[in-house]
């Protein structure tokens, strides 16, 4: 083992922090990680799709192209320059004496943590990770008890999106019997809300004693929470007939102000085709209600159509889709002090702090997971 004292290997430790003077042998490694070839090729294919002037005759694949390439190049330059500077040190290391290494701790110390800042930024590979997430939660079977975790779970979110200083807005909220939603829709504004909140997606599980039933049984509910990107209007180019659509106004049910609670200015629109129905109540204005209403529905059959074509070439490339959006993929155990993801295996033993919105790490973790999954499937490809 290292120590600070006369070591043979040019290791020391400071802090707890071990220092290592091969460290770039590490580092060159992480490229394979990082794709920075790959990244480099897509730069380069969308740096010639750049310089078309037809581009700019299409703003929304305009906007895509610049929003992707912005992306990419971000990431390719921070590796470069994350490269030269782990080089820089590491010849330093190579000459440095025992007092010397110890006065670059500070500075290896400030390289890891680009390195895992970099690493962060490779994860926001999915399609619109810059945009709003729109998030819709949903209880259950099981009333009230379902009906209270979807209410603990909107309030986790809106909890985390306020700890990071992002905006949300409710758009549509049903409330329970006795508590918490039947379902709850809002949309978080911020840096990345998309790509923070879309490892989210899907079935959440609580096990816990119930708090509504008097012999203080063990209670197991579920809540579906799903979540999609705001794409931008002139990309999703969804017409929808009239004939298509039911429109509903009725009272808004949420908290407000006194026009919002007592005129009929919410508005439901169902797609008659599909079934899906989207309602909003975020405005006084009836008319305001609809447009909104009618944006988020195109946003859903968007994503409905999306979701499709991914399944149709997985299915043409001989891939087994998984049924995801029916499997749980994080349960949260109360009586017994815990929160598992079955996707990433992560375990906390703080509940009361995820669910009051410390949910970074268990976000980050998801990330991780989708981006593994990603690379295998583009794997399958290669084969």
């Amino acid at each position: 083992m290292a120590t600070a004292r006369a070591p043979t290997n040019g290791n020391v430790r400071k802090g707890g922090t071990l220092i290592c003077k091969n460290c770039w042998k590490n580092w060159r490694r992480s490229g394979s990680t990082f794709d920075i070839p790959g990244k480099t090729r897509r730069l380069n294919e969308l740096d010639r799709e750049l310089s078309d002037p037809e581009l700019w005759n299409d703003q929304g694949r305009a906007r895509q192209v610049t929003q992707e390439s912005g992306t990419l190049r971000r990431i390719v330059e921070s590796y470069t320059n994350l490269r030269s500077d782990a080089e820089g040190l590491s010849e330093m290391l190579e000459i440095a004496d025992e007092e010397e290494r110890e006065m670059l701790a500070e500075e290896q110390g400030s390289l890891q943590t680009r390195v895992d800042e970099l690493y962060r930024e490779t994860l926001f590979t999915m399609k619109h990770a810059d945009t709003a997430a729109i998030v819709r939660v949903k209880g259950g079977a099981g009333g009230t008890e379902a009906q209270d975790w979807a209410g603990m779970l909107a309030r986790m979110y809106m909890r985390w999106a306020e700890r990071r200083g992002y905006k949300v807005d409710i758009l549509d909220e049903q409330p329970g019997d006795q508590a918490g939603y039947q379902s709850i829709e809002f949309i978080i504004r911020g840096e990345k809300a998309y790509g923070m909140m879309a490892a989210e997606h899907g079935v959440h599980r609580l096990v816990r004693v119930s708090p509504f039933d008097s012999n203080n049984r063990r209670q197991t509910s579920f809540a579906s929470v799903d979540v999609v990107p705001e794409v931008p209007e002139e990309e999703i180019n969804i017409h929808i007939p009239d004939s298509d659509l039911r429109r509903d106004v009725f009272r808004s049910q949420g908290a407000g102000g006194q026009g919002v609670n007592t005129t009929d200015s919410a508005v439901r629109l169902t797609h008659l085709p599909t079934g899906l129905a989207v309602a909003c109540q975020i405005t006084r204005s009836q008319i305001k209600n609809a447009e909104l209403a009618l944006q988020i529905l195109k946003q859903r059959l968007y994503d409905i159509e999306v979701k499709k074509r991914e399944a149709e070439e997985a299915a043409a490339r001989g891939a087994q889709a998984k049924v995801e959006w029916g499997s749980q993929m994080r349960s949260y155990v109360l009586d017994k002090q815990y929160i598992k993801d079955h996707r990433t295996g992560l375990m906390k033993h703080n509940p009361d702090d995820v669910l009051d919105g410390d949910l970074d790490e268990l976000m980050w973790a998801g990330l991780e997971w989708m981006a593994g999954k990603r690379v295998a499937e583009e794997g399958s490809d290669d084969d």
